[in-house]
C-alpha cells in the first residue's frame, strides 16, 4: 500500500512540474562563447630534415568538437606550442581557419609518423582549403613560419612522447 501511495505521489509531482525541458542542442565550437571541454595536453617530438630534434608542447583535438574548434579565437601561440590533431583514420585531411585570428603552420603526418607534407603561413580568418592531397592520421599546427625556421619538411619524423603514444596505441 505504501509503495503504491508513493508511486501515486511521484505521478502526481511530475504532472504539476511539467514535461521535463528538452536537452539543451550541443553548442556550437566555432563560436567565440564556446565553453566545451579543455583539450587535453601532451608532446611531440619533431626531427627536422638536417638531425635536429624539437620538442613542441601541444593541445590534443581528437574529438569532433574539438577538431572543430582547433585554434579558433587564440591572439597567440607561443614558439614551442601547438595543437595536434588525431583523426579516427588515416586519409586527406583538409583545414580551413575561419575564426583563426593568428597566422599556422600545418604539418601533416601519416600514420607512420612520416610528415608527408607543410602548410606555411596559412592566412587567417579564411575559408580557403589546406590540404597537402597526401593521406595523414595527424596534423601539427605550430605558430606560422616554424616550419621554416626548425627545417621541418616532408619526409621529417615526429615522435609521439609518454601518454599521447600509448592513447594513439602507436608502440
Amino acid at each position: 500500500m505504501r509503495s503504491l501511495l508513493a508511486a501515486a505521489l511521484v505521478l502526481a509531482l511530475s504532472a504539476v512540474a511539467g514535461p521535463a525541458a528538452p536537452p539543451a542542442p550541443p553548442a556550437d565550437p566555432t563560436t567565440e562563447a564556446y565553453d566545451g571541454p579543455l583539450p587535453d595536453r601532451g608532446a611531440v617530438v619533431v626531427h627536422d630534415a638536417f638531425g635536429g630534434v624539437h620538442r613542441v608542447t601541444v593541445e590534443i583535438a581528437d574529438t569532433p568538437a574539438l577538431r572543430t574548434r582547433g585554434l579558433m579565437w587564440r591572439t597567440e601561440l607561443p614558439e614551442g606550442m601547438g595543437m595536434l590533431f588525431i583523426f579516427p583514420t588515416e586519409g586527406v585531411q583538409s583545414f580551413w581557419m575561419r575564426n583563426t585570428l593568428i597566422p599556422l603552420d600545418m604539418v601533416f603526418v601519416d600514420r607512420r609518423l612520416r610528415v608527408v607534407g607543410v602548410v606555411q603561413w596559412a592566412e587567417p580568418r579564411t575559408l580557403t582549403s589546406r590540404s597537402v592531397g597526401k593521406p595523414s592520421v595527424y596534423v601539427l599546427e605550430v605558430p606560422g613560419g616554424w616550419t621554416a625556421r626548425n627545417g621541418v619538411r616532408a619526409g621529417s619524423t615526429i615522435e609521439l612522447e609518454g601518454g599521447l603514444r600509448a592513447r594513439t596505441g602507436q608502440p
